[in-house]
Parts: C-alpha cells; structure tokens; sequence
C-alpha cells in the first residue's frame, strides 16, 4: 500500500520504520500462519525480538531499552502487526503495558531488577488488570491486596491475561481499600511465578492473537513483600488508566497494520485475478470498495499518529487515544471483511492469511476497552466535560 505523505517523520523515525519492517517480513511474517494454527508460544521469536531491541522500546537506555517515544513504539507495533498480531501482542504487552509501568512508576530497585531482563527477553511480562467481573470498568476490581507487616497477601484472580501462562513476572492490580473506596481504593504491585500461592488457572484458547498464552492467573493467600507494592497505595487505578491510554494508542497502530496488510494483498489479487475476461481491478464496484479500503485505512492511520504526536508532545491525549482505538479496531474488521469478499473463495479458505486478520482484528474491537466504552469516554468529554 502506498505510504501517506501526511504523516512526516523524522529521519529516526523513518529508519526506525525500514528496519521494523525488514524484520518482521525476515524474522515474523515466516512463523505467522504457524503461531495461528499450533496456538503455540513463540518462545525463540520473543528472545529474538529482544535481542533486535523490540522489547524495549520505550524503556530508558540505561535499563537496556532504545529509550523512543510512543510514535516509535506505535511504528513498530504497526510493523509487526501487519506480519503477525500475535507477535505484535508479545511485543506490546513486554514493552507497552509491563515495561512502561515500571518505567513511569517502578522504584529504582524495581527498574534495576527487571527492567533489563524484560528488555533482553530474558523474563517475560504481563499485565494483570482484567477481572472475571471487572473489565471494562477498572474500578470494579476484587482481588484483594491486605497489608500485614511487611508483606501484602493478595487473593482473587486475572482473567485474559496475554502471556499469563508463561509470564516470569506480573504487573497486576489488587483493591488495598474497600469497595466503597472505588478506584482510589486500588494499588498497583509485581509478582513473580513461583511464588507460593500465585499460580496459572486454565489457558483460555481465543478465536484471534493466538499463541499468546491467554490465561487465567488465581492468587490464594500469596504473599509478597511490600517492596513489591509500584507506587504508592491508592496509586493503582490512575498508573492504570496511563497506560491504557498509551496501549490504546497502540492497539490502534496495530490495527492499522492489519487494515494494510487486508488492503495490499487485495490491492494485488485484484490486479492479477480476472473475472469475465477483465482483471478484477478494472470492475466498478471493486475499484470502489479499494477507494473505501483505503480511504478508511488512512483515516485511521492519520488518528493513531496524531494521538501519538499528542502524547510526545505532552499534551492531552486521552481523548484522541480513545478515537483511534475504537476507529481503527472497527476499520481493521471492515477491510479484513471486504477484502475476504473481494477474494472470493480463496477469502474465506485457510489458504490466505485473510480469515486470521479477520479474526486478529475483531480481537482489537475488544481488548483494551471496547469500541462501546471509547465510544462513551468520547461521548463524556464532549457533553459532559469530565
């Protein structure tokens, strides 16, 4: 697909672009069909992403990490999403949810003891923040974090959890107050697997990202230091709701590499495959859904980079990182659905990679917050000023 001139990037930004994309087309889009169908973890593909530097992105270089800034992290997340979601998700869950939690808001000891190995691939990150009856809403959280002594016993359970069945170590968020406290009630902390009472309920098989070690993550009176505790108590829900705001941004980069990579292969079997007597480009009504392909694709490009900008410029971007994501996932499932129709056939076959992005991308309408509740933060900024 052709590139946009709009978006202008700088030079770091433009190299950073050619080698994300000669990797993932070298190293990724290989695997991409096998990830899918074994729903396997990629175990050698994780530890060479970070040994090309992929896994810590945004984390400072003094703790291993290219030290970017997000739009370098959505480059690269848009990059490695057009090969693969899944790798793409391996990536932005060490990178954009674990590592930048730690990066922002970890103690210094926290940064040293972690932040290289997660860098390197050497340990592999999670995210813990869903709930089997908190999703959407944050601030509904259970999992219970109580203070004795020096130590936080924490029980409850995570659910959809990427990378909760392999994970080394977990960002996770537990309730330090009572219910009634809502979201200042919440705390952030990191826990390591093997710590007694912190254990791997069942792997969750999902229709799309596959090969992520989906997982459910069960605590029973486990024990951890209070030096695990990031931040300070009461700091969960707003540590939470940054880095959601950031991985919104690119959930919707990852999107968008979806979208082009639907468009491409359609743009090119549009060209060769000819349908009474004519290439199939040269019929109206494709040519037309192209145009709306592409059309809608750039849009979203244009609101996941602009959302980025906002973000390195220290601006507000809360609200456009809520446009993008919803936008973009939804505009992934629309290209994905026209260009399984364009196909034909072969769409709807195991013979072309269509059916995964169709599937990775409805993945994307949901994770992160849902199309409906971006919708609803939008809709709160715009009628109610809050």
């Amino acid at each position: 697909m052709p590139e946009f001139p709009e978006i202008r990037l700088t030079q770091e930004h433009a190299d950073l672009k050619k080698w994300a994309r000669d990797f993932a087309n070298r190293e990724v889009l290989p695997l991409a069909e096998k990830i899918d169908r074994s729903d396997e973890y990629p175990f050698a593909l994780e530890k060479k992403m970070g040994e090309y530097g992929l896994l810590g992105i945004s984390v400072p270089k003094e703790y291993g990490g290219l030290g970017m800034d997000l739009t370098g992290a959505v480059i690269v997340g848009e990059e490695i999403a057009r090969a693969s979601l899944s790798a793409s998700f391996i990536m932005g869950v060490q990178n954009g949810l674990a590592g930048s939690a730690l990066s922002l808001y970890g103690s210094d000891d926290q940064k040293s003891k972690y932040l290289p190995g997660l860098v390197k691939g050497d340990i592999i990150g999670a995210y813990g923040l869903t709930e089997p009856g908190a999703g959407s809403d944050a601030a509904g959280i259970s999992t219970k974090a109580e203070k004795q002594g020096d130590s936080y016993v924490i029980n409850g359970s995570k659910i959809f959890i990427t990378k909760g069945a392999v994970a080394d170590l977990l960002v996770f968020f537990a309730r330090t107050g009572t219910a009634e406290d809502g979201a200042a009630g919440i705390s952030a902390f990191v826990v390591e697997k093997g710590t007694p009472g912190f254990r791997v309920g069942q792997k969750l098989e999902v229709m799309g990202a596959r090969g992520t070690a989906t997982a459910e993550l069960v605590f029973e009176n486990c024990r951890i230091p209070a030096e695990n505790l990031v931040g300070h108590e009461g700091d969960g829900f707003l540590i939470a709701m940054v880095i959601l705001g950031k991985s919104r941004i690119g959930a919707a980069a990852a999107a968008v590499g979806i979208a082009e990579a639907a468009l491409d292969q359609s743009l090119d079997y549009a060209v060769k495959r000819k349908i009474f007597g004519r290439p199939l480009s040269k019929q109206g009504v494709i040519r037309f859904m192209l145009a709306d392909m592409a059309t809608r694709t750039k849009a979203a490009k244009l609101l996941t980079y602009h959302a980025a900008t906002l973000h390195d410029s220290g601006e507000e971007f809360m609200k456009e990182a809520a446009m993008a994501k919803y936008f973009a996932s939804e505009t992934a499932v629309w290209v994905a659905e026209r260009a399984i129709q364009i196909h034909g056939g072969y769409g709807v076959s195991r013979a072309l990679p269509l059916e995964r992005y169709m599937r990775d991308a409805k993945i994307l309408d949901i994770v992160e917050g849902t199309s409906e509740v971006q919708r609803w933060i939008l809709s709160k900024e715009l009628l109610d000023g809050e």
